[in-house]
């Protein structure tokens, strides 16, 4: 099955499959299926084996781990920069966090066997997906420090800023009580960061969708996590030449390498 048959996959490429040679891109692709994704779609939890793995394309996925006696908390944001289960990479079948859909929109999905199966017969993917774990390990330290150290306001303008790379537009469902979640703090506080962040005229937000109104600013008024994210990404990838498909050109690059 070809899923860019339809126009489904053609609305924003994945960066991984994207940067894939020609024709090791087009034998990926003949193994994935195009699936629409729910928001709070759960597609892993811990400790339990992958069913498949996500390569999404305009949805986004938020990585939880549980905290005994407290609500789950986000360590990381997935969207079309990269993928759910590149833990598979290192031979690992199980998930360590739970996977849960944040902003829905489409993905290809792909049989965790079959994935095994291709990072062996494809080396670039392979490497591809080391870059990635790199990336996303340094992440995860970055949020564990982030969570540990720095000012709710600096943590929530870092998060919007991670939804908004991901979100394909300039506006996005997230409530209070989802941040609240993420952040690990009482909805309230999320509420009083959230009214200085649009009184500053940096975000709107009603009836549970946010607006970017100054990315620029929404940048200088986030911890300096941010900005490190960015710069790990863009150093793991940014040599390494995209294949040549149409959704790999600058406007299909996720801003996280623009």
């Amino acid at each position: 099955m070809n899923p860019l048959s339809g126009n489904v996959a053609d609305q924003a490429a994945n960066h991984l499959i994207a940067r894939l040679p020609r024709q090791d891109r087009q034998r990926v692709l003949a193994h994935c299926e195009p699936v629409a994704l729910a928001v709070d779609d759960i597609l892993c939890e811990p400790d339990r084996p992958y069913t498949h793995a996500y390569f999404p394309l305009t949805a986004s996925i938020r990585l939880m781990t549980p905290a005994t006696g407290h609500l789950p908390i986000a360590l990381d944001l997935v969207g079309n920069e990269g993928m759910l289960g590149a833990t598979l990479a290192l031979g690992s079948v199980t998930a360590s966090m739970r996977g849960i859909v944040q902003l829905a929109g489409y993905a290809l999905r792909m049989p965790v066997a079959q994935l095994q199966h291709d990072l062996h017969q494809h080396p670039m993917l392979q490497d591809l997906v080391n870059c990635y774990l790199r990336v996303m390990i340094g992440r995860l330290s970055l949020t564990a420090t982030c969570h540990s150290f720095h000012h709710l306001e600096l943590r929530l303008a870092r998060w919007l800023l991670m939804t908004h790379d991901r979100a394909h537009a300039d506006h996005f469902r997230v409530t209070h009580q989802l941040l609240a979640g993420m952040l690990g703090v009482r909805r309230s506080a999320v509420t009083i960061a959230a009214g200085a962040l649009q009184h500053r005229q940096l975000i709107s937000y009603a009836r549970g969708k946010v607006w970017i109104v100054s990315r620029s600013g929404l940048e200088a008024a986030a911890c300096t996590c941010y900005g490190e994210e960015k710069a790990r990404f863009r150093h793991e990838f940014s040599s390494r030449q995209p294949g040549s498909t149409p959704g790999s050109d600058a406007a299909g690059l996720p801003r996280l390498l623009q």
